[in-house]
């Protein structure tokens, strides 16, 4: 086994950085000292924290453009859709140095029988973060900010392709004001990381990744009690119903399926049309997604880079050919690359059926899938025919319909109307079935690794 880490620019092939692997011991030094760090910094004031929070997100947005650069590097980003990234990091800061106290402050309640109390959220300990590498500072800033302002301290292992990403955010956080160990970089492997879960000092885990990945992860912590968070794939249905408006549902389909090289957990997978407007829809949709171009991720003409690793295409491109092995048709795309890089086509697939990749699991790049629905009622019938349920979206123009489908019928932790967004630091974020549980987002982030410790004063 390697003792060692090699990044690679996916777009090009060549080398990055190579970082050596920590072995236990180092592990646990650092985890030791996470531990001692969080034994002080769990007693600052709410308003302490807060402040540190918000100057993390001032960093971060004063050293946007060495992220970017970092970020386009190591996975291939877009130098725009990276500059997103880190201006949706700004925001999560700010938005948690805002509400954070309030959310987070004792609350009085009266028992009754004369006794008074109060609920505290008392932090946990050390929390261990695994992350992926698609969205390299998002991922990490969304679980760390909310910990950290609960009174957490917190470790992080990234995803190897993006190791040097982890290691400029730690040295940012340590840049912004945040005391020593509060936040920490493990460069570990997934035997070592099995060591971290079990360590007494580490009090909870959160993972994002694949709902394979989350069942290890989950049966790892729950070996040791071990509170987790879990936010996995999915393959997000995008409805397009019988009253859509087709310029914006073709627009919205494009836009949901391409963002990012299609690499997004929340990303729009499938999309299942009405008979009414199937036949408009599948002909301005593929001819919309065959104008979109993968390419170089700095030129100015390219729509999308690579993915982020061969390996990663290689897999996708088998779903594709596994899911026309059995009926599905390829409209556009399909064709795997050759030469330098991770690049894969845009590829749009028609007659997706129950049984194939495209219609079953989650396809993490350029490849949209078709589904005829009879009408609006089979739509969600299908939408919901997963063992997924992170996203989802509706077109429609009846918006409060499109609403009460959301709200009572569609079985996922979040539903776009009318537009795909990805996260915002406002509105909770997380899935149900194989999707995952907790929430991140929303001020619900900050009391999954918390003790909501009661706290009753008997009347003498």
């Amino acid at each position: 086994m390697s003792n060692s880490i090699t990044t690679v620019n996916p777009a090009t092939g060549a080398t990055l950085k190579s970082y050596d692997l920590m072995d236990a011991g180092k592990a646990k030094e650092i985890i030791d000292a996470s531990h001692r760090a969080f034994l002080d910094w769990r007693l600052k004031p709410l308003d302490e924290r807060a402040k540190l929070i918000k100057a993390l997100g001032k960093t971060l947005a004063e050293h946007k453009d060495e992220i970017v650069e970092l970020m386009v590097d190591e996975m291939g980003k877009t130098p725009s859709s990276a500059a997103d990234e880190v201006d949706l990091c700004t925001g999560i800061c700010d938005y948690t140095a805002e509400h954070g106290p309030t959310k987070l402050a004792d609350e009085q309640r009266k028992p009754g029988n004369g006794e008074s109390g109060f609920i505290t959220y008392s932090p946990m300990g050390v929390i261990y973060g695994i992350q992926p590498w698609n969205f390299p500072a998002y991922q990490v800033v969304r679980y760390a900010v909310a910990n950290l302002m609960a009174g957490n301290t917190v470790l992080l292992k990234h995803a190897e392709c993006v190791t040097g990403s982890g290691l400029l955010l730690e040295k940012l956080f340590r840049q912004a004001g945040l005391p020593e160990n509060v936040f920490r970089v493990l460069v570990i492997d997934h035997d070592t990381s099995n060591e971290v879960i079990a360590h007494p000092h580490v009090r909870g885990v959160t993972l994002t990744g694949s709902d394979t990945a989350g069942r290890k992860v989950a049966a790892k912590a729950a070996e040791h009690l071990k509170k987790t968070v879990l936010e996995l794939g999915s393959n997000d249905a995008y409805l397009v119903l019988d009253d859509a408006d087709l310029e914006v549902a073709v627009d919205t389909c494009v836009t949901g399926r391409l963002y990012n090289a299609g690499q997004t957990c929340v990303a729009a997978k499938r999309f299942i049309v009405t008979e009414k407007n199937f036949e408009a829809f599948r002909s301005r949709f593929v001819e919309k997604m065959k104008t979109m171009q993968t390419g170089d991720p700095r030129a100015k003409d390219t729509d999308f880079g690579p993915m982020a690793r061969e390996d990663l295409r290689d897999t996708l491109h088998e779903q594709v050919e596994e899911s026309v092995k059995k009926g599905a048709k390829i409209l556009c795309g399909g064709e795997k690359p050759s030469g330098k890089g991770a690049f894969y086509p845009v590829t749009v697939l028609d007659e997706v059926k129950p049984g194939q990749p495209a219609y079953d699991d989650e396809l993490f790049g350029p490849v949209a899938a078709l589904i005829r629905a009879k009408d609006d009622e089979d739509a969600m019938r299908i939408a919901n025919d997963s063992r997924y349920g992170l996203g989802g979206g509706i077109i429609s123009t009846d918006v409060k319909r499109a609403s009460e489908l959301a709200s009572k019928h569609f079985d996922t932790g979040m539903v776009f109307i009318n537009g795909f967004g990805v996260a915002t630091p406002e509105m909770p974020f997380g899935g149900v079935k194989d999707s995952g549980y907790g929430r991140e987002h929303g001020g619900f982030g900050m009391h999954e690794f918390v003790n909501a410790k009661s706290v009753i004063v008997v009347s003498s």
